[in-house]
This record gives C-alpha cells, sequence and structure tokens, in this order.
C-alpha cells in the first residue's frame, strides 16, 4: 500500500510542476493551466480517499485486536 500511495504522490507532484509551469507560460486563467489544476483536483482526491480508507482499515485492525485481547484471557482462564 505505500509503495501505491508513494506512485499516486509521485504522480501528484508531476502534475502539479506542469500546471505550474503551464501557468507561467500561458497565465493563470488558460485553458491548459486550468485542465491541469482539474486534473492535479482529482488526484488529491483520490490520494485522500485511498488514504483515508487505510486508516479506516488499520482504525478496525486495532478494535479488532483489542477485542480479542479481552476475550483471549477469558478462554484461557475457561480452559
Amino acid at each position: 500500500m505505500q509503495y501505491e500511495n508513494r506512485l499516486m504522490l509521485d504522480e501528484i507532484q508531476k502534475k502539479r510542476e506542469k500546471m505550474i509551469e503551464t501557468a507561467k507560460r500561458k497565465g493563470f486563467t488558460n485553458d491548459d493551466t486550468i485542465r491541469h489544476s482539474q486534473e492535479l483536483d482529482q488526484l488529491i482526491y483520490e490520494y485522500q480517499c485511498q488514504t483515508s480508507n487505510v486508516q479506516k482499515k488499520e482504525e478496525e485492525l486495532k478494535v479488532n485486536f483489542r477485542q480479542m485481547m479481552i476475550v483471549l484471557p477469558q478462554v484461557h482462564l475457561l480452559a
């Protein structure tokens, strides 16, 4: 998962650089600059969704682990 995140961050950085380069050459209100900006927004949104899902899964694992740690000592006492 970290590899995928790294790839996405690299893609975001490249798109940001492309947008800035286009803005410097053609202006901030140029159609190409706006298109790059929108594509950058979409990449950032996708990255945030992906990392949010990972954080949710990690939190679920922590909760499940805590519940397991509560149950296991009780099972041991019953044996």
